[in-house]
């Protein structure tokens, strides 16, 4: 027996190192080619020949000396785009989405489960098949006249639909027990006053979740940021920002550049999980007792 199980326990740890070596060899190479001091795009080896700190330089300042002429890369306004965006749609879609999950599990009303029912099969379609509907109603309401207006149609479209994705927070505020509810009622409490109070101080693993995810999505999403910008360079967002360096006629310049862009844009969420991460494990244990 000692031996099958270390038979099988040395199989299992086999089987994880060459996971982890698959999951962590991409994000090395990130990390290797924007240190890359070689120049152009392919290369027939990972580890580089030369290390350098100019392609992050470059890339912040928004240097331009290698195209004559060229559109300058400006990430530092792109950052500072999506951050707004991503801030905005985040707060407003993280209120939306516990906002409906509390009343879907705690209140009791006419057309609730055809509403869940409806909810789920449109969750189901994939969101950029609306996506040419919902640029020409912007476009009739005059959100795409400026680019302000466009950055503002962003946050609306990122946070207008957020609560339909009500399930996941519905299913952990179904685990709070009711008896609490009933007893702040019985202090006088209003429903606003049980959610804010003591519902959503209970919620920390949740709301770390939503908040993650609400800001996840405007962060990385370059489909409708693109449809909505169109060729407004001064608004793009760091996903078209970066998508247009790895166009063919700037590819072999800004390559490594790009990568170094992967690296910034990835540290803002890595902070975010590491600081909220230990929201994760807080549960409602002793929240009722007796």
């Amino acid at each position: 027996m000692k031996m099958k199980r270390r038979i099988t326990n040395g199989a299992c740890y086999v089987l994880l190192t060459v996971l982890s070596i698959i999951w962590v060899l991409p994000i090395l190479f990130v990390i290797l080619t924007s240190f890359r001091a070689e120049g152009g795009s392919y290369k027939t080896y990972i580890w580089p020949k030369g290390f350098t700190l100019s392609n992050y330089t470059e890339l912040v300042q928004g240097v331009n000396s290698k195209i004559t002429g060229g559109t300058s890369i400006d990430f530092t306004r792109w950052f500072l785009n999506t951050l707004v965006i991503a801030i905005f749609s985040t707060i407003l879609s993280a209120f939306f989405v516990l906002c409906v999950s509390y009343v879907m599990s705690r209140l009791r009303f006419k057309m609730r489960k055809n509403f869940m029912n409806i909810a789920m099969i449109l969750g189901m379609f994939p969101g950029f098949m609306s996506m040419i509907a919902v640029y020409y109603i912007l476009k009739g309401l005059g959100l795409l006249e400026t680019g302000v207006l466009k950055q503002l149609s962003l946050i609306l479209v990122y946070s207008g639909g957020a609560g339909l994705g009500f399930y996941m927070a519905k299913g952990f505020f179904d685990t709070i027990p009711r008896s609490i509810d009933e007893a702040a009622y019985i202090d006088g409490a209003t429903k606003w006053d049980t959610f804010i109070r003591i519902t959503i101080p209970l919620s920390k693993p949740i709301i770390t979740y939503t908040l993650l995810t609400s800001f996840m999505g405007p962060w990385v999403d370059y489909i409708f940021a693109k449809v909505i910008m169109g060729n407004d360079t001064k608004y793009y967002t760091i996903a078209i920002g970066l998508w247009t360096m790895l166009e063919k006629e700037y590819v072999d310049y800004y390559y490594t550049q790009f990568y170094a862009g992967c690296v910034l844009i990835s540290i803002p969420i890595a902070i975010v999980f590491l600081l909220s991460q230990r929201c994760y494990v807080e549960g409602v244990a002793g929240a009722v007792k007796g």
